[in-house]
């Protein structure tokens, strides 16, 4: 029998629904926000410290590793010892990410705040993605797409806006990452636990990727494009501020930003509006926009022009956020309540490794034939895997919800 603080999902009032939904999502937001804030300050750290580019995409890259390992490990941890303590502990601990980028005094000190990162949002992710859908089936799925959209704009953005006008550009941000989540930390004990204790959480510390058979047909359809979106995310988030800067000669600080929040804002105001949509219609609206925007941003890189290059941005993040929509709607309502926080970690791992190993490559590519060069390959590969991803689409039948 559940606790009088785990409560089930189907016994929860409107109004302890909706706070449980509105806490993790601003929580989910929060951890977004934090993994996108170093990117406006990557030019600034490059300048203090005068380290390469193939660096700043490990830096960059190291955190996704982290958090794949994490996720590999606690993915599904809170299926079993309930939502709330690993969404405190991961809370916690990306805190004291914060602590160690305010600490950081070279390349070292970042690279130990992103591994610490990346364990907290790894921890994090499937706790809190189960959650939503938990207390929400229906707008749960919608929350988990458009919070991390809205909360890497916010964390670009803000980091940009704090970097170019604020004083102390190196901490402030991080100052006010880490305020909000020591609140976070108190108000997560306030929400109802919708996940009943059970067996099994030492065991489900092994290694594993938790996608249920029922589940398994669907992943594999919507593999291509995700991997697709994810490293286009990758890109943006970690060379774009570069290439724009060597496309157009901006260099602001600000413009990193405005690029990431261009194609996140934009992704997100595409999952609210198409929010209602079938998951299959969302995928299919997904790969048109997408095509189209990379081919008017590569007409804005090739041009100089930043206003074309900041229009298909817009574009494409219309189909990233479309995209990302459609297949979290296509796979999560498969899932048993008790897969959901595994399914949610499997989904992740795929994601991130899209999110980070093209990056990477790209980093090494960009040194041999230049920025502009490594952006049409990447431009390529992806078409190449949305293309592909959608003719896989096109002949496999949909699954009903279980």
């Amino acid at each position: 029998m559940a606790s009088k603080s785990e409560v089930p999902t189907s016994d929860l009032s409107g109004g302890r629904r909706l706070w449980a939904l509105s806490f993790h999502a601003a929580t989910l937001l929060t951890f977004l926000a934090a993994s996108a804030a170093p990117t406006p300050l990557y030019h600034v750290y490059q300048e203090a410290w005068h380290f390469s580019p193939i660096l700043l995409t490990f830096i960059f890259s190291v955190y996704a590793f982290s958090l794949l390992t994490t996720l590999l490990s606690v993915g599904s941890l809170s299926d079993h010892t309930g939502r709330r303590p690993v969404v405190f502990a991961a809370i916690l601990l990306q805190a004291a990410s914060m602590l160690l980028f305010m600490l950081a005094d070279s390349p070292s000190w970042l690279i130990a705040a992103r591994i610490v990162q990346g364990i907290a949002t790894g921890a994090a992710s499937g706790a809190i993605g189960a959650a939503l859908v938990d207390a929400n089936k229906v707008t749960g799925p919608i929350v988990n797409s458009i919070a991390p959209l809205l909360g890497m704009a916010a964390g670009a953005l803000g980091a940009g806006a704090l970097v170019q006008f604020a004083p102390d550009p190196m901490r402030l941000v991080y100052m006010i990452i880490f305020a909000a989540l020591i609140a976070q930390s108190i108000l997560v004990w306030s929400t109802p636990e919708t996940a009943q204790s059970k067996p099994g959480a030492w065991a489900s510390l092994k290694p594993h990727v938790g996608v249920p058979p029922q589940v398994r047909p669907s992943l594999m359809m919507i593999t291509p494009i995700n991997i697709a979106i994810w490293s286009l995310g990758g890109f943006y988030l970690s060379l774009m501020p570069s290439l724009v800067a060597a496309a157009t000669g901006i260099h602001s600080p600000m413009t990193g930003g405005l690029t990431v929040a261009a194609l996140t804002v934009s992704g997100a105001a595409a999952v609210f509006a198409r929010r209602q949509k079938a998951a299959r219609a969302n995928l299919t609206f997904g790969v048109v926009t997408i095509l189209a925007g990379l081919i008017v941003v590569m007409g804005g890189v090739h041009s100089g022009l930043v206003a074309l290059l900041f229009a298909g941005t817009v574009i494409a993040g219309l189909g990233f956020g479309s995209s990302f929509l459609g297949a979290v709607s296509t796979i999560m309502p498969l899932a048993k309540p008790e897969e959901r926080a595994g399914l949610l970690s499997a989904y992740y791992v795929q994601s991130y490794l899209a999110f980070s190993i093209p990056a990477i490559g790209a980093g090494f590519l960009s040194r041999a034939i230049g920025l502009g060069a490594t952006a049409d390959v990447y431009v390529v590969v992806i078409i190449a895997l949305t293309a592909s991803g959608y003719a896989a689409m096109s002949f496999t039948r949909p699954q009903a919800a279980g």
